[in-house]
């Protein structure tokens, strides 16, 4: 049973997989751009693009722009640890199939789940655990780490993924007083930096963005935004546990875009370890939802 009218669990439900569509277009506009401009410098520009919008909203809204509470040491942890998610995942954007990198990200509220246990004492039922081990075995489906069939760029992935967990896990340290625009302005530092730091290995000649990797770089920063507050307002509308299993809309939005844009095939094994990844993670996500909501 949950707590909200069904009108505003349908709505979050919507939110939530606009929220999903949208990341899945940020991360294929951002796919198409690195493989003409470096990587390193496209993830510094949509940093920047996604840092102003959410700047200037934030001042229209009567908020500080800046706010003591993000050098606090708890914000400052979750962004260190955040700047190597994100930095990754744009390797793994860059270099790695979109389809591989999206079923990869899938798997990490299991390492959530995992990390809660382990650095938070959060308790674990030995199902969840079940669910978590054929979680990470469907990651091993989709990589494949065997001599002939191997793809070393997954390894990005699997960085990145793990970097947004613990940023999941610092979260929940968050101070409260930061509102989700002034949180939208640290996330969007955070990219610059990983940007920046990314740039040091960027080895082609310094040029400026053509027109059509600025207006791709543009949209991708205006998406993102949008993204992130679709998602906000997703889980600030429906129950956590109806909304949350609609996440994995993420990955139907990706395998459209890999099959479409970038003319990726997917083969049999592939699939069934994205399968495995979102089901043992609904599994692992509903039944704590569930008893979050009853009365």
């Amino acid at each position: 049973m949950t707590g909200k009218p069904a009108s505003d669990n349908l709505r979050g439900a919507l939110f939530m997989v606009a929220a999903m569509g949208a990341f899945a277009v940020e991360d294929a506009l951002f796919k198409s751009v690195a493989a003409s401009f470096p990587p390193g410098r496209a993830t510094v520009l949509f940093g920047l693009t996604g840092l102003a919008i959410f700047a200037v909203w934030s001042w229209l809204a009567g908020e500080q722009v800046l706010v003591r509470e993000m050098v606090r040491p708890r914000l400052l942890i979750r962004s260190a640890i955040e700047i190597g998610g994100r930095l990754f995942f744009a390797l793994a954007l860059a270099f790695a199939p979109l389809a591989t990198t999206s079923a990869i990200l899938q798997a990490t509220p299991l390492v959530v789940i995992a990390g809660a246990s382990v650095l938070l004492g959060t308790r674990v039922s030995p199902s969840r655990w079940l669910a978590v081990g054929l979680g990470f075995v469907g990651v091993l489906m989709v990589i494949r780490p065997t001599p002939a069939e191997f793809d070393a760029t997954a390894l990005f992935a699997v960085a990145g993924m793990i970097g947004f967990a613990g940023r999941d896990l610092a979260t929940r340290m968050s101070p409260p007083a930061v509102t989700a625009r002034q949180l939208g302005i640290l996330g969007f530092a955070v990219v610059t930096m990983a940007g920046l730091i990314l740039s040091l290995w960027d080895t082609a000649p310094l040029r400026w963005p053509t027109a059509s990797e600025a207006l791709r770089l543009g949209l991708t920063g205006a998406v993102g935004v949008a993204a992130y507050q679709s998602l906000t307002l997703a889980m600030r509308t429906g129950d956590v546990p109806v909304v949350t299993p609609f996440r994995y809309s993420r990955l139907l939005f990706a395998l459209v875009f890999a099959v479409v844009l970038f003319d990726e095939r997917l083969d049999l094994w592939s699939l069934a370890g994205m399968a495995l990844i979102v089901a043992t993670g609904l599994f692992a996500l509903l039944p704590v939802a569930n008893r979050r909501a009853r009365p």
